[in-house]
């Protein structure tokens, strides 16, 4: 699992490899990811936008950006927490991604969140001895 807290709204993402919709003889490995933002502050926040930033284990990298997360745009209320679950290919047995979130507060301000840095690894990466 992977956290980052903006202003007091807390992002945890978890990466599940999914082997059965994965063909890495073809080149094609695929990811879920589970994520959960929870506003532990005192203001009433809405998700308006997204941004990825996916990289792959060659350096190439793909951005992401669109409104809200599948297909919602969450109001959450103080102690409220939002699920969702999606997913990403790669052409590659590995690869990282990273983010962020538009907010808007009740207020009507306008900020960004952090989407923590996470790995993308499948059994079929070599291991590496550091």
């Amino acid at each position: 699992m992977y956290t980052e807290i903006t202003r007091e709204i807390e992002v945890t993402v978890e990466p599940i490899y999914l082997e059965d919709q994965s063909a890495p003889d073809e080149g094609h490995f695929v990811w879920a990811y589970r994520v959960r933002i929870q506003n532990r502050g005192g203001e009433t926040v809405q998700l308006l936008n997204r941004y990825w930033r996916i990289t792959d284990a060659q350096g190439r990298i793909q951005e992401v950006r669109g409104a809200g997360v599948v297909g919602e745009q969450p109001v959450l209320h103080p102690g409220e927490a939002f699920e969702y679950t999606s997913g990403t290919p790669l052409r590659t047995s590995s690869g990282f991604m990273v983010g962020s979130y538009e907010m808007e507060s009740e207020s009507g301000e306008s900020f960004d969140i952090a989407i923590p840095a996470f790995s993308l690894d499948s059994p079929h990466d070599e291991a590496l001895l550091h």
